[in-house]
């Protein structure tokens, strides 16, 4: 795989800094890497420097671009992203690395780091899952005290290294890199008002949003001042004044670091530290993360709240924008979040091993043996074991070594695509009557082909169970789903659902139970997939009527 060098062309977007790309083989990167200049940032956004230091390559740059809102053609809802910052550890970017590699259920298309060494910002990224990405030599060469991490999801269609995040700009003579989980309801919009005033976008990201309106604020006067952290902070906080909808952003630059979350709390966000070193702080998508490096739990990055570490390590905390009841994803504890984390302060797994139980006794049936759909339907299985005193069983298994698998011309090749990912284990299901538990049913074309497989095997009847409300609604908020004509639920009864995945009966866990579980923090939860209730309604891409663009007051 061939990678990628900045050349001499500089180009200036609106104050953000671009610089074009060469391309070079892989044996001419130890020759290139002797010569002594700096180069950072992507190639997307970025900037270039002269100065002695080591050579930085970023990752390979295709000429095709993600459209915007592209659909993913599997059965599950997919996360958007993973983010981890680092701040105050030496060989920071190997603690990003690992970080990355404990979110990477959350996005497998590509990942990159970006470091700063000698006040300066460097990066790598490419496609790829982390440990394709990544290696022993490329994390030498990324060093520092500091760093952020992304992961991006897997998506249909055309692949770009330019829309891997981190973002890293100039503004205005000023280095930033940006990492952001989540989804801007109003991008498109902003995005058709920046165009007609001259910006030009190099990726379909909703996040470059945020670095031209960063590089476009009527705050930008004030930001050549001494003390340019507090300059970037400002500037930060006029462009997410003017942004509605889902964020959780890591923002780096040789001045510091930013966390902040969007005022309703969709995606989460958290922050701990290593156990031995209390001049520290790292936030991330998930808990898991700290399981991994060894760090403990500090606390999450509260709705609307703002952090930032200083150049020194001082962590202050400020609430920049107006309050709102939190409206956390309900979604990361069916399905996005890894089941050893602590999200929204619950267990992700008592989560869904309550859901399980819950299932166990709305929807009961004599059955012999109770199997999970993997990963994800594991913890509700056990729950349905535990509460229907039915014997649990691993009745079928998944091959960690198949991507994704795309739309086939015949039956037989499509269920073939399943069955790369899937296989029953004929010898426990084979005149068995089943309770299959899965945590949703988006299109339903999985869960038939699954059926077809087990009875193909043997199993004597299928009863599906589902540890959640059917889906009827596509979500707007950072997790990349169909639209309403593929979601199966929004378009069939759970009848009609049934007989179309030929289950011999089927369950979903129902609204009110759910709202129940999660008892008085019920209405701190979206849940607009299920209900129709969206938080902040989606605008329509045309809708450009309102001048978002004027300044904060």
């Amino acid at each position: 795989m061939e990678g990628r060098l900045e050349d001499h062309c500089n180009m200036n977007n609106g104050g953000i800094t671009f610089v074009t790309s060469c391309t070079f083989s892989p044996k001419q990167r130890l020759a290139k890497s002797q010569r002594a200049k700096t180069f950072y940032g992507n190639s997307n956004n970025i900037g270039r420097q002269s100065s002695p230091a080591k050579l930085m390559f970023p990752g390979v740059i295709t000429n095709n671009l993600f459209p915007l809102n592209m659909v993913s053609q599997g059965d599950h809802f997919h996360e958007e992203c993973g983010v981890i910052g680092v701040w105050g550890i030496e060989s920071a970017a190997k603690i990003a690395f690992y970080g990355l590699h404990a979110l990477q259920h959350r996005g497998q298309e590509g990942a990159g780091i970006t470091v700063v060494f000698n006040e300066k910002l460097y990066e790598y990224k490419n496609l790829g899952l982390v440990t394709e990405v990544f290696n022993d030599d490329i994390l030498s060469e990324l060093q520092g005290s500091a760093a952020i991490g992304h992961n991006r999801y897997s998506t249909s269609g055309e692949k770009s290294v330019r829309n891997v995040q981190p973002f890293t700009v100039e503004l205005n003579g000023i280095q930033v890199s940006i990492a952001h989980n989540g989804n801007l309801t109003n991008a498109n919009k902003i995005r058709s008002q920046l165009e007609l005033r001259g910006s030009i976008f190099n990726t379909s990201s909703d996040t470059e949003v945020v670095l031209h309106l960063m590089a476009t604020s009527l705050l930008a006067s004030s930001c050549i001042e001494k003390n340019s952290q507090d300059a970037l902070v400002r500037r930060l906080i006029d462009a997410l004044s003017r942004v509605e909808g889902a964020y959780s952003i890591l923002l780096l630059s040789p001045f510091g670091l930013v966390a902040v979350r969007d005022p309703l709390g969709f995606r989460p966000l958290v922050m701990g530290k290593m156990k031995d070193n209390s001049k520290n702080v790292i936030f991330a998508s998930e808990t898991c993360v700290f399981d991994l490096i060894g760090a403990e739990f500090v606390r999450e990055v509260d709705p609307g709240e703002m952090i930032v570490v200083s150049k020194d390590g001082r962590i202050h905390s400020l609430f920049p924008f107006p309050s709102h009841t939190r409206k956390a994803c309900i979604f990361e504890h069916i399905y996005f979040s890894r089941p050893s984390s602590i999200v929204f302060g619950r267990s992700v797994y008592m989560s869904r091993f309550r859901f399980g139980e819950i299932l166990a006794e709305i929807a009961p049936v004599e059955a012999d043996i109770v199997i999970p759909v993997p990963e994800s339907g594991v913890p509700a299985a056990l729950g349905y074991s535990a509460a229907s005193g039915i014997p649990y069983q691993p009745g079928i298994m998944r091959s960690h070594y198949v991507g994704r698998t795309f739309i086939q011309p015949t039956q037989h090749i499509r269920d073939l695509s399943v069955r790369l990912k899937l296989s029953a284990v004929r010898s426990i299901i084979e005149h068995k009557r089943l309770v299959v538990v899965d945590d949703s049913i988006v299109r339903g074309t999985t869960s038939r082909k699954l059926v077809r497989m087990l009875r193909e095997n043997g199993a004597k009847q299928v009863h599906v169970r589902i540890a959640c409300p059917p889906i009827t609604g596509s979500c707007y908020y950072g997790v990349d789903t169909p639209n309403t004509k593929e979601l199966i639920s929004h378009n069939m009864t759970n009848e009609e659902i049934r007989k179309y995945i030929d289950a011999d009966s089927l369950a979903f866990l129902p609204l009110d139970q759910l709202h129940q579980f999660l008892g008085e923090e019920s209405s701190s939860f979206c849940d607009a997939c299920f209900s129709g209730n969206y938080p902040i309604p989606p605008l329509p891409v045309e809708d450009t009527t309102h001048d978002i663009l004027s300044p904060m007051l």
